[in-house]
This record gives structure tokens, sequence and C-alpha cells, in this order.
């Protein structure tokens, strides 16, 4: 991905995870106590400005009682499908123009 399409996952990762928080009633400070993740950490994740590992999204979404594929995957605001890659017959499949 490039930097613009990992910032906004990233965004909209954050975006679904608060909504999840909130129509919980969960403040960050509860989510952290389920999750045993920092509230600024959360923080960060919720604001686009932390990575968060796999191990971390997964005791989150467990936190929240949620498939980890919702908030990775789940509809978010100005969520638009992406078209599909190109397709390259000497790659398998996948466009890698730009690594040869």
């Amino acid at each position: 991905m490039a930097a613009g399409a990992d910032n906004r996952f990233l965004e909209q990762l954050g975006q679904r995870m608060r909504a999840a928080r909130a129509a919980r009633g969960l403040n960050l400070h509860q989510l952290a106590r389920l999750t045993g993740i920092s509230a600024s950490a959360l923080s960060l994740i919720e604001t686009a400005k932390r990575d968060p590992r796999v191990t971390t999204l997964s005791r989150i979404a467990r936190a929240l009682r949620l498939p980890m594929s919702a908030l990775l995957e789940g509809p978010g605001p100005d969520d638009t499908p992406a078209p599909p890659p190109a397709r390259d017959e000497d790659s398998g499949g996948y466009d890698l123009g730009e690594y040869r």
C-alpha cells in the first residue's frame, strides 16, 4: 500500500474502533482496563497516529466483542471500494511493476 492508502486505512480503522467503543458505552479508560492496553495507546490508534499490531487488534476486538474483521473491513465513513489490482500474468496476478 502507498503511504496515503496506509494512512486512510488507519483512519478508517480508528473510526471503526471509536464507533464500536462508543456503541458499547465505553470510554478509553474502560477499554484500557478490558484490554490491558493503555488509554493513551488506544487513543493513538483511534486517531491513526499509531499502527497497531495484529495481537493488539485482537485484544481490542475481543474486548469489544467483535470479530477482528469488523475493525479491519467494516463499513466506515467515506469507505469506497478500491479498484481491483491490475493483472500481470508474470507475477501470478499482482501488478508488481514498481518492485522490479
